[in-house]
């Protein structure tokens, strides 16, 4: 009985599966850098124009690291829901899509309870959907290739 074409069969689909996180794990991180470096600009232009990022709730004012930080971090769970969707998902892409979808919607309610000023507000609005714009469609479309 010649068993090395299943084993060699086998192998190849690991290395292909593996392969293909490796590289939407590879696309997610370059995504996450954009975003982190857009949401960054954009908050560093809204401060250029005037908007404070004061939070009433202990009245501190929001850095320019935190918003690189609170991207990078929830960037991170958007790539690693994309990984786990392109595993156990028989459709990946169009999954992702809603799931993202509806935690970006979810993530912004907070900044409308923050009871921050109108001018913060819009922008904390404006740059949760400046991160939702690089990291969704960038992950989608990565999920999309892969599964073709």
């Amino acid at each position: 009985m010649n068993d090395t074409g299943v084993a060699a069969g086998m192998a190849s689909g690991r290395t292909s599966h593996t392969h293909r996180l490796r590289g939407l794990a590879g696309t997610g991180f370059i995504a996450t850098l954009a975003a982190m470096v857009a949401t960054t600009l954009a908050a560093a232009l809204a401060q250029a124009v005037g908007v404070d990022f004061e939070v009433p709730d202990g009245g501190e004012t929001v850095p320019l690291s935190g918003f690189a930080v609170v991207t990078g971090f929830f960037s991170v769970v958007g790539v690693v829901i994309a990984v786990a969707l392109l595993r156990w998902s028989a459709r990946p892409a169009e999954r992702f899509v809603w799931t993202a979808v509806s935690l970006t919607a979810i993530s912004l309610v907070p900044p409308l309870l923050s009871g921050a000023n109108t001018a913060t507000t819009t922008a904390l609005l404006g740059l949760h959907l400046v991160a939702a714009t690089v990291m969704i469609p960038t992950l989608a479309r990565s999920l999309r290739t892969r599964t073709d």
